[in-house]
């Protein structure tokens, strides 16, 4: 049996509207439940930021999640196949009308997504202060607490709303399917037949 662990929300809905495709059974987790065994597949139902976690201490097989998390994440696992479901950016706002000025030697970053802001402004040689939050960034540049916010972007509505506006895009995030590397060796028969049946739902 393989271990499979979802997002809950959207993704794990894409995801298992895919294997209905595959498969032709529903794959529905019943009310408040986190795990799901049918078809000789077992999901769990976790936080998007825990996906590669779950997989990386082989508490689960394999697992789906964006981009944005695996590289946030940055940990060691084989990553099979853009899934090319939850489309989304990770970007950097300001205040409406405000540019970004990379020259300047004390900017402030808020973010909860502190790698690929350290990455991104490092490969520009600048080392600016970064204030981790969990929520509400947008606020940041409104009280003053940051120059500038990184975060993910679906539609820019909800910046637009908080008076902010993407300055620049740091990168663009799609659901990717992703295996634990002794999973993948010892399930690899296993692993490599459904990798191929979502390859070509995905690839229709």
């Amino acid at each position: 049996m393989l271990t499979i662990a979802l997002p809950k929300g959207r993704i794990a809905n894409e995801t298992l509207q895919l294997f209905q495709k595959i498969f032709n059974q529903e794959f529905k987790f019943e009310d408040r439940k986190l795990i799901l065994e049918k078809g000789g597949f077992r999901f769990l139902l976790v936080r998007n930021q825990d996906v590669p976690i779950y997989v990386y201490h082989q508490s689960a097989d394999i697992g789906v999640v964006g981009l944005d998390v695996l590289e946030e994440k940055d940990l060691d696992l084989v990553r099979l196949l853009d899934l090319k479901g939850g489309y989304c950016r990770v970007a950097i706002g300001m205040k409406k009308g405000e540019k970004p000025d990379y020259n300047r030697p004390d900017i402030v970053v808020a973010t909860k997504m502190v790698n690929i802001t350290e990455k991104f402004f490092s490969q520009k040689a600048i080392s600016p202060k970064i204030i981790k939050l969990y929520g509400s960034i947008e606020l940041a540049p409104l009280v003053g607490l940051a120059d500038m916010i990184v975060d993910i972007v679906e539609t820019g509505t909800t910046m637009k709303q908080n008076g902010l506006e993407v300055v620049d895009v740091i990168m663009e995030s799609t659901t990717h399917l992703i295996a634990n590397k002794h999973s993948f060796i010892e399930k690899k028969k296993e692993i490599l037949e459904l990798y191929s049946k979502l390859e070509r739902v995905v690839n229709v």
